[in-house]
């Protein structure tokens, strides 16, 4: 049995999965610099330097996107991982809600 593979579709695919990850890196990087600018932990000028790094970042992620033909890609799987958060945050959120979705079963450590 031999596998096949395609190597363009596999390149983008790779591509697409480090640039989405690279986003959800930027957003956790974003909420942590608006802590600190909202803290009073920042100078000015490194208030500056990271509004510059994140507005870098974010242009560099762009036009990788567009280069390559991602951008769309990138949107699906994003709203596939934000899918798959939110069903996690609701069984979190709603244990009874998952437990009636299982039989009636309640997850481990919720009984």
């Amino acid at each position: 049995m031999t596998l096949t593979i395609d190597e363009h579709s596999l390149k983008n695919g790779v591509l697409t999965l480090v640039v989405t990850l690279v986003e959800v890196i930027q957003e956790a990087l974003e909420g942590q610099a608006v802590r600190r600018l909202e803290g009073g932990e920042l100078t000015d000028e490194e208030q500056e330097r990271l509004g510059q790094a994140l507005l870098d970042l974010d242009d560099a992620l762009e036009s990788i996107k567009a280069d390559h033909g991602l951008t769309a890609s990138v949107a699906d799987l994003r709203r596939g991982l934000d899918d798959v958060v939110d069903d996690v945050v609701d069984r979190l959120v709603n244990p009874s809600r998952w437990a009636d979705a299982q039989g009636g079963e309640t997850p481990r450590g919720d009984a």
